[in-house]
């Protein structure tokens, strides 16, 4: 009943809270919005999106009317990526039928689709990822009328006539209408793009603009800025920014953009004459101004002539995009001429497509190629025929960006053409053309490439996938179309303790939203047998870490081929790496932020673990800061979530536990005896007595008071100990930056925010006492008035307060000599307090839930946090944006997990063939929004070495035989190292200074383990790991592998 009612009232505090609320971007004429009212956004369904986008950027893409021609796999990746983003309608064109070949990479056909129109057959299932867009289908001939009806067009298998033609038109549209063309051939990709002859960028990079806290500015020519140390800027050379709040120098207010040079960690210098200007006094914010930027782009004809730079990803192969860009119109002339394309492995054909090339390159005059990488010719025209499921991928999310930002002019497009390769990829053997010849199957296409031998190791590999959701759909849909484990013989394991939420469904594209509440992991796998059903995937619900290795036993790592990482933290990735390291498996690891990816291979002495190279922590904000001197809305959401697990879950918990078992509760609290212990004791009398809530007007009157409390009383205290002109103890200025002097706010029942807060605040309250709901709260009048019947003492500031600002203290309790007697007499006062409690009774605390708009958790944590930002004239924010920070969401789009995924099976290709050099694997690290795109070797491990031998963290040395201490000191002896101690887990087996330890020296190592650090070695486990460490003859430490003592 509750729940029902808390949706009902959902839409009036949504109402309530949007007429406070401003948009996040200005609206913009060059991206215009096709009629009608643009539809709601759904904000649980695309809030990871809308943290990478913004809504007016959403807003924009849902007007927006696409076509995708040639619904190859490329298409179905592209068509794909779209319908998730939210666009109005995707129009998909095709006149092909689908063949057995096509099942290598359009994940949308069964082998009961072949013979069927290859545009009409994906129409279902992609309908089923996104109900709101329009998808529809066009076959026949296209003309070019009917690109008119469209924001943006793109073509996967046009000639280049044709493509001139098309794009011509667009160009020349008024509105220019953006056009792309994109192909896979093999292992070869090529990306070209044409927004018109201008095109405005509204963000260049998407990311927030940069700002700084203004220490000083000189009155000076040109005048020299310096900001607080608090944290580095990140202005740089010729950006232009804005001032506000400055103190004395108010010239600078005045909204203008300036120009900054000379731009340093902390200062920099503004080209500007400040010297007529007042004096400097105090504060100031300055940010940067990210101006729009208009791309004047080539159309198709002009282009193939005068490509300009081209985009590049490695380079390692600087000089290959120039040799594509004439592979691919050799290509396009094969086929125009020939009428097909060339054969896998005959070299009739490869050469013809060679001749095409020389002419092409001849007719070029001055900017032709000196020379022409034959081999790599032979590459392309062997598999141009083939679209690779990998290449699909990363190219689906790469064009699938570029029609976002052709719609929205959000993030900088690709200007203008993109050539990619991943030659390595291929067997490091030379393939025979018998090998590349179909066999009538599904991975015909792939065998074209890669050969016969390399699909058979594909099919019977054994591989491990952990994590099963955005990445994780993309890896299973990959897995299941390039036939990863589709033999008897061949095993792909994928586990994941997460159900699917709401929220998922914009991007982990196998679930549906009737799957919500389900098994990740059990839904993924079942969704990927439909994909391919000769997948041989089990899927588990198990969490994998230490408490699990029963389950992921030694003998489960022994049988892998390879790991492949789709999780989406940092403590299961160290956790997966030293697994892998320690059983020698190769590992392929990914990730994504927003529009940015990377990939990471971790390769059996070839390469270092992913644990070898960290990011630093994060900054945290000084306990102080966020409690009494918030500077920006993140301090405010911090303490705002603070408070609401504090008073909703934390001391409802505590109250439930005192219920539970006084006795026990009692006897906890006077063995810690410290002022924890006080606090946590006070705040449950204060819930259970002064606080005590039994109808939904003691709740108004609870979340009443406490807004008085929070947002007046403490500031006016504060005030009151640090005035406005108060001095610290060196005779600088208390309230200097990054300090911000606060006000009290006063309430007022006509502030909608202000009765927003009350009412949700009121209803958590009700909650957590089990109080039901009366209808009359529906009603903004009924509701200010129990409002205004609410009793608010005065408040007087206390003399002697103590309010801490020291930025390295970690608690706000001040410790007291007196703490025992206190809680004595707490202890004493909550077991009174208990005897006039209703039998039974018990509260009912909330967990923060960020991700259901109708449970008014983020209405209460954002009225927090915008309260306090009021108090602090620093700007508030919507409820939008104050759920990305309090529930640090991590913005997330279909395009860059599609790209990092197919980037991955790339290197997978090279793993499970084996035989690769170090210098054939790619790490990467990609950025969709700018666009930008590295690729790198992966840097090796490194090596220790002693006198002749020399190791790496992938070794691990191990001795057979259950043998004493003694003999394993004489075993590192006979190495030259000589070990003075011997550590089991965290417990000390040995170690040389302790003249008691000699005493264990002929004891069994597995025994002392047992006896000293109580580890029983499980039955499936043949050996025990000892760490060792040790000196040379000259007393320098030797670093020596973990050594493994096979026992049994």
């Amino acid at each position: 009943m509750l729940t029902r009612k808390r949706e009902e009232l959902a839409g009036e505090v949504h109402d309530l809270h949007k007429k406070t609320r401003a948009d996040d971007e200005p609206a913009d004429d060059n991206h215009t919005m096709t009629t009608g009212r643009a539809p709601e956004i759904d904000e649980d369904l695309h809030s990871r999106q809308l943290a990478v986008y913004g809504r007016e950027t959403m807003k924009r893409l849902f007007a927006s009317n696409v076509l995708v021609s040639g619904l190859n796999g490329l298409g179905a990746e592209i068509a794909k990526n779209l319908v998730l983003a939210g666009v109005k309608s995707v129009n998909l064109h095709d006149d092909d039928n689908v063949e057995l070949w096509d099942l290598s990479s359009n994940f949308f056909l069964t082998e009961k689709d072949v013979g069927q129109n290859r545009a009409q057959t994906c129409v279902q299932k992609l309908q089923e990822l996104n109900n709101a867009v329009i998808i529809s289908t066009i076959t026949g001939d296209l003309t070019k009328e009917q690109l008119s009806n469209f924001q943006a067009v793109v073509f996967t298998d046009i000639s280049l006539e044709k493509a001139v033609e098309f794009d011509s038109y667009c160009h020349n549209h008024q509105p220019p209408i953006a056009f792309i063309k994109s192909e896979i051939r093999g292992l070869f990709g090529s990306v070209f793009c044409d927004f018109g002859p201008e095109f405005t960028v509204l963000d260049v990079d998407g990311e927030e603009p940069h700002t700084g806290i203004v220490a000083s500015i000189s009155n000076d020519n040109p005048a020299l800025v310096s900001c607080v140390d608090d944290e580095r800027l990140e202005f740089q050379d010729g950006d232009l920014v804005v001032f506000s709040e400055v103190h004395g120098m108010s010239e600078l207010n005045d909204g203008k953009p300036r120009k900054i040079k000379n731009a340093r960690p902390y200062s920099f210098t503004l080209e500007e004459d400040t010297t007529s200007y007042g004096t400097y006094v105090r504060g100031g914010i300055v940010t940067q101004v990210k101006p729009p930027k208009v791309l004047k782009f080539k159309t198709l004809k002009d282009a193939i002539k005068e490509p300009g730079e081209f985009l590049m990803s490695d380079f390692s192969k600087f000089d290959r995009p120039p040799l594509l860009h004439l592979a691919f119109q050799a290509l396009d002339k094969f086929r125009n001429d020939l009428r097909r394309f060339p054969i896998a492995g005959s070299s009739d054909d490869v050469q013809r497509l060679i001749d095409f090339a020389i002419s092409i390159n001849e007719s070029l005059g001055d900017s032709k190629l000196e020379e022409l990488d034959k081999k790599l010719l032979h590459h392309f025209a062997s598999g141009s025929r083939a679209v690779l499921n990998p290449m699909a991928a990363m190219f689906g999310g790469i064009v699938g960006q570029e029609v976002v930002k052709a719609c929205s002019g959000k993030f900088h497009p690709l200007y203008q053409f993109f050539y990619f390769d991943s030659v390595e990829s291929l067997p490091v053997e030379p393939l025979e053309p018998a090998e590349l010849k179909p066999e009538n199957t599904r991975y015909d296409a792939q065998i074209s490439v890669f050969g016969s031998n390399l699909q058979k190791k594909l099919e019977q590999a054994k591989i491990f996938m952990v994590g099963s959701g955005a990445l994780g759909c993309e890896f299973l849909k990959n897995l299941a179309l390039m036939g990863i484990s589709c033999n008897q013989n061949g095993k792909l394991i994928v586990t994941d303790d997460d159900v699917i939420e709401k929220s998922n469904l914009s991007r982990q594209f196998l679930f549906r939203d009737w799957n919500i509440g389900q098994p990740k992991s059990t839904v993924a796998a079942t969704a990927a047998m439909a994909i391919n059903p000769k997948l041989h995937v089990e899927a588990l619900q198990n969490r994998a870490s230490p408490e699990t290795e029963n389950v992921f036993n030694d003998a489960f790592w022994e049988s892998l081929d390879a790991v492949v990482n789709a999780l989406d933290n940092v403590t299961a990735r160290m956790y997966i790496d030293s697994r892998c390291v320690y059983f020698q498996k190769p590992l392929l690891e990914s990730g994504t932020l927003g529009a940015k990816c990377n990939t990471q291979m971790v390769i059996p002495h070839l390469t270092e673990n992913y644990g070898a190279s960290r990011d630093p922590p994060e900054k945290q904000a000084p306990m102080c800061t966020v409690h009494s001197f918030p500077h920006n809305i993140d301090h405010c959401l911090t303490w705002a979530r603070s408070e609401f697990e504090g008073l909703l879950e934390k001391t409802p918990t505590e109250v439930n536990a005192f219920l539970s078992n006084p006795g026990g509760y009692a006897t906890v609290a006077r063995t810690a005896g410290d002022a924890q212990a006080r606090d946590q004791l006070e705040r449950v009398i204060e819930c259970l007595e002064r606080e005590k809530c039994e109808t939904f007007q003691d709740c108004i009157t609870w979340a009443r008071l406490k807004f008085e409390d929070y947002f007046s009383n403490r500031v006016k205290q504060l005030t009151y100990t640090f005035p406005e002109d108060a001095m610290t103890s060196s005779g600088a200025p208390f309230w200097s930056a990054p300090k911000r002097f606060p006000r009290p706010l006063e309430f007022l029942t006509s502030d909608p925010s202000q009765l927003n807060f009350i009412l949700a605040a009121a209803i958590l309250r009700a909650e957590t006492f089990g109080i039901p709901i009366p209808d009359w709260v529906k009603n903004p009048a009924k509701m200010a008035e129990a409002v205004d019947k609410v009793i608010v003492p005065d408040f007087q500031p206390k003399q002697g307060v103590k309010i801490v600002t020291d930025e390295k203290a970690t608690s706000l309790s001040s410790a007291s000599v007196d703490d025992a007697a206190v809680i004595e007499e707490l202890i004493a006062k909550l077991e009174a307090i208990s005897k006039t409690l209703q039998p039974g009774f018990q509260m009912k605390p909330i967990q923060f839930e960020k991700d259901d708009d109708t449970n008014y958790h983020m209405d209460v944590i954002a009225g927090f946090a915008n309260m306090r930002a009021r108090n602090y004239s620093i700007p508030e924010v919507d409820k939008l944006k104050a759920k990305f920070i309090a529930g640090r969401i991590i913005p997330a789009i279909a395009t860059s997990t599609a790209m990092a995924t197919g980037l991955v099976c790339l290197e997978l290709y090279k793993v499970l063939g084996g035989g690769h050099k170090v210098e054939d694997y790619r790490n990467t690290f990609a950025n969709l929004a700018i666009p930008l795109f590295s690729m790198a070797e992966p840097v090796p491990p490194k090596t220790i070495k002693h006198q002749d031998m020399a190791w790496t963290v992938w070794d691990r040395w191990t001795i057979t035989g259950n043998i004493t201490l003694r003999e394993l000191l004489d075993w590192l002896k006979e190495k030259g190292l000589n070990a003075y101690s011997i550590s089991c887990g965290t417990s000390l087996l040995y170690n040389s200074m302790f003249p008691r330890h000699k005493e264990r020296l002929d004891k069994k190592v597995v025994d002392v383990a047992r006896e000293v650090a109580k580890v029983e070695v499980p039955p499936y486990r043949r050996h025990l790991d000892v760490v060792v460490a040790c000196e040379d003859d000259d007393d320098n430490d030797v670093d020596i592998p973990l050594v493994s003592i096979y026992f049994r």
